[in-house]
């Protein structure tokens, strides 16, 4: 009898123990805060962020990491809370707002005399040996004008884990938004 009891407590106590269905959803974090702007003045620079495109390996739920030159793998518990495409349109509007103060960066059509810039994302994962990958290209008219710029960001990773992956990523999409921004305020 005391066999039984004790079985069915262990099974009772796996029960209730992690199964490794767990999963995490993550977010990226917005490092600046968005400068506060009015539309009434007409002097202001007008730019819509039109679409952040990504590719098929990142357009799923999980976070992608390269385990060698050539492979990369899809997590099936770490998941991003959002659609990514979603999260990088968001994030790069609310930095180029506070990185390009009297500009109004919008994700909608803003009006006849607006930039528009549009970003292919063609990497965006960590990397086995502790670095994480930002890159693509955008493009920009701008009076009716096409731009078009690389750009390629890795950071080393300041701890293990998909926490810090994922700020580490954030920190390269930052940086990616600084570059364009440079660019944008150079602009006649």
């Amino acid at each position: 009898m005391k066999k039984w009891l004790a079985l069915i407590v262990a099974a009772a106590l796996s029960a209730c123990s992690s199964s490794g269905d767990d999963k995490t959803y993550y977010q990226l974090p917005v490092a600046v805060q968005p400068v506060t702007q009015s539309m009434a003045q007409s002097s202001q620079r007008q730019l819509w962020v039109e679409q952040v495109a990504i590719p098929d390996y990142l357009a799923g739920n999980g976070l992608a990491y390269q385990t060698t030159d050539v492979q990369y793998t899809i997590a099936n518990s770490n998941l991003w809370a959002s659609p990514l495409d979603q999260q990088l349109r968001n994030t790069l509007v609310a930095n180029l707002s506070a990185q390009l103060p009297g500009w109004v960066v919008s994700s909608q059509p803003l009006g006849s005399e607006q930039d528009v810039l549009s970003v292919n994302v063609t990497g965006f994962h960590g990397r086995y040996d502790g670095h994480t990958i930002v890159s693509g290209e955008w493009l920009l008219n701008h009076q009716g004008r096409m731009i078009k710029r690389p750009f390629f960001v890795e950071l080393k990773q300041q701890e293990d884990g998909y926490d810090a992956m994922v700020k580490s990523l954030a920190q390269g999409w930052q940086q990616a938004s600084q570059g364009i921004a440079g660019e944008l305020t150079r602009l006649p």
